[in-house]
């Protein structure tokens, strides 16, 4: 009787880890996150526009994992509005212009600030996309672990990849990186009891 409570237990426990996955897309303005959701969801290269306020898409990057994704404007006077989105949010993706290097200190003070954010719970794992590989001086993902001054971050596990989101290249590891963390953090988060 026993083992048949704990194979029922044990199989209501992964019908409960199928819920779609809350994630943040986030960055400055013109990183690309909107080409990159996008590209994701439909499978093509649109043409976007700057994001005033956000959008919201479902993706499965990965077979039996769905991603609502919110992509968040990236303007300095949204930034300020970030932090409405971060509760319950399973995983970030903070998409960086690698080939803008100008604004990389920008981006490091914001992607810190953000995960200082109370909202997000510790541990919730993070995608930094070195996105624009396809553009003259583009920082390589090593380049942007320093610029980010990313090994400072403790307290939530992160991946760094270089992306291009006009040809797509990137993205699928990506999204396969933070599915793989996401789900870590499941099991760490069910294992505390949460």
């Amino acid at each position: 009787m026993g083992l048949l409570i704990s194979k029922t237990f044990n199989m209501l426990r992964e019908l409960g880890s199928a819920k779609p996955t809350r994630v943040i897309l986030i960055g400055l303005d013109a990183a690309g996150k909107t080409t990159i959701l996008y590209k994701m969801k439909l499978h093509e290269t649109v043409t976007t526009i700057p994001t005033i306020g956000f959008n919201v898409e479902e993706v499965t990057p990965v077979p039996g994992l769905t991603m609502v994704v919110w992509d968040v404007g990236g303007q300095e006077k949204i930034r300020a509005l970030w932090h409405h989105y971060f509760q319950n949010s399973e995983g970030i993706v903070f998409v960086v212009d690698s080939a803008d290097s100008e604004r990389f200190p920008e981006a490091r003070e914001e992607l810190h600030r953000v995960l200082k954010d109370e909202q997000i719970a510790p541990g919730v794992p993070m995608v930094i996309m070195a996105n624009k590989q396809d553009l003259p001086y583009a920082a390589t993902a090593s380049k942007l672990i320093e610029s980010l001054d990313l090994r400072t971050v403790t307290r939530h596990p992160w991946h760094v990849q270089a992306t291009c989101a006009t040809n797509g290249d990137g993205l699928y590891e990506s999204f396969e990186a933070l599915a793989k963390m996401v789900k870590q953090y499941r099991k760490d988060k069910g294992s505390r009891g949460f």
